[in-house]
């Protein structure tokens, strides 16, 4: 059950109340005005973190859910009631072995409205059931790839065929050799519709981040390595990853954050949270822009109509109004 939350954490209004920023929007194309106005401010709405992760807007109950991975919590936040705990644990609950009990991360709705979380410390996709405003159990989606278990699935997507595509570092683990390891790779899986899991990608150390572009010709792939800072860019043909490239390198950015988490919005431009904060870049890989958010980012998320969007940084949740 949710309980509302006071302490440790700054909650903060409406921008008319005098809500805080933080950082600014650095333009490098003028493409970025046609998405962020240029009066655009980052809005501080909660603060305290550990390492806050996964945005997803719930239509449902008019808010976003994320998490804090460290802290094994799932927090719901709304203009209403601010703040408020919404699963405790969130992905960590000692159905799988796992030193380091970490919480969930990636979360996305399904049709139906049911919840997903990829739980860094249970080492699975699990499934909270709908309604999302009275949250249950967890159930488990997928925990294993050919008899062993996962690491620690780290982010997820869904196809609108039903086809659930993830990723597998070993962040919710003491790292590569952990004596807990049970698969070699890092992978890219695909879990179809009906029940088969396949391996489809293991060239990147480590794949973090995913997301589909509006047609779903095209998967994108964080990897989050400071010697190889970049997403990648596959076509999707029936299931299958063709034409592997690369989206786009940020190596080379000499600011904090590495490729992680990222949104494709109804016209294709990529906000992928990266070095300085969310990277804003054209479908062609043109880097627009940048929302600095001056702490390092997981992650981000829109609204239900793309007119904000909500960044999980580091002790912050914070979020930028957009043009519709």
């Amino acid at each position: 059950m949710k309980t509302p939350l006071f302490i440790g954490l700054v909650l903060l209004m409406t921008t008319s109340f005098g809500q805080k920023t933080i950082g600014g929007v650095e333009r490098l194309d003028p493409l970025l005005d046609n998405l962020i106005d240029s009066s655009a401010k980052v809005e501080i709405l909660a603060d305290g973190f550990s390492w806050s992760e996964g945005p997803v807007w719930v239509p449902q109950l008019n808010a976003v859910l994320f998490t804090d991975v460290p802290k094994n919590k799932l927090y719901q936040w709304d203009e209403t009631n601010g703040l408020t705990i919404y699963l405790d644990p969130s992905g960590y609950t000692g159905y799988a072995p796992n030193e380091k009990k970490a919480g969930g991360n990636g979360l996305i709705l399904d049709p139906e409205g049911n919840l997903l979380i990829a739980q860094h410390g249970d080492r699975r996709i699990a499934k909270v059931m709908a309604p999302l405003d009275q949250p249950g159990a967890f159930t488990t989606e997928v925990d294993r790839f050919e008899g062993k278990r996962f690491h620690s699935p780290n982010d997820l997507i869904l196809h609108s065929n039903g086809d659930l595509y993830f990723t597998d570092p070993p962040y919710g683990l003491k790292g590569d050799d952990d004596p807990l390891r049970e698969l070699l790779t890092n992978g890219v899986y695909r879990l179809s519709k009906n029940g088969e899991l396949s391996l489809l990608y293991s060239q990147l150390n480590r794949p973090n981040g995913l997301a589909l572009s509006p047609d779903e010709k095209t998967l994108y792939v964080a990897n989050s390595d400071a010697k190889r800072n970049l997403w990648m860019a596959f076509d999707l043909v029936e299931g299958k990853l063709l034409n592997e490239r690369v989206f786009f390198d940020a190596t080379s950015i000499d600011r904090p954050g590495l490729a992680d988490g990222l949104k494709v919005n109804k016209n294709g431009y990529v906000f992928a949270t990266g070095p300085g904060g969310v990277l804003v870049l054209s479908p062609e890989g043109k880097h627009l822009g940048t929302i600095l958010t001056e702490e390092r980012t997981a992650n981000c998320a829109f609204n239900e109509d793309e007119s904000v969007l909500y960044m999980t940084s580091h002790r912050y949740l914070t979020r930028i109004k957009l043009k519709k």
